[in-house]
């Protein structure tokens, strides 16, 4: 598990003062993010160099507290599932040490020049392994 925390800042919110529901999203993405680059893998190098791309396939969101702004934001990212060619990410949040939602991600290898799946790289694979947690 690996965790990350953040600020809800102005532009993070909609008219009604609480976080835009695609946020939760980005602010999932930069726990990602944050986790590989903590790992000595800077995510940008890797798709800037490498063979393959990691798009996301599938993404949900669950909201179920508002987060408002200047709420420091706890974000618990974890595995949940590692296949042969994906991966399925969870990020908890909670600010003030309450849930307030998650979101989850699966992240698809594929060949940059064919667009088709490949295997994850025994490398990827190490380093995704490292957010394995027995809970969330």
């Amino acid at each position: 598990m690996f965790t990350y925390t953040t600020t809800i800042r102005l532009h993070d919110t909609d008219a009604a003062g609480v976080i835009y529901f695609a946020t939760q999203f980005r602010l999932a993405h930069e726990a990602y993010e944050a986790f590989m680059a903590e790992s000595g893998t800077s995510l940008s190098a890797l798709l800037k160099k490498g063979s393959f791309a990691l798009p996301i396939v599938h993404a949900e969101a669950n909201y179920s507290s508002p987060l408002r702004l200047g709420d420091e934001v706890t974000i618990k990212l974890r595995l949940q599932r590692l296949g042969k060619t994906s991966f399925t990410l969870v990020s908890r949040f909670s600010a003030n040490g309450k849930p307030t939602g998650y979101v989850t991600t699966t992240h698809v290898a594929v060949s940059r020049s064919t667009g088709h799946k490949l295997l994850l790289p025994a490398s990827l694979k190490k380093i995704i392994q490292r957010l394995r947690a027995s809970a969330a």
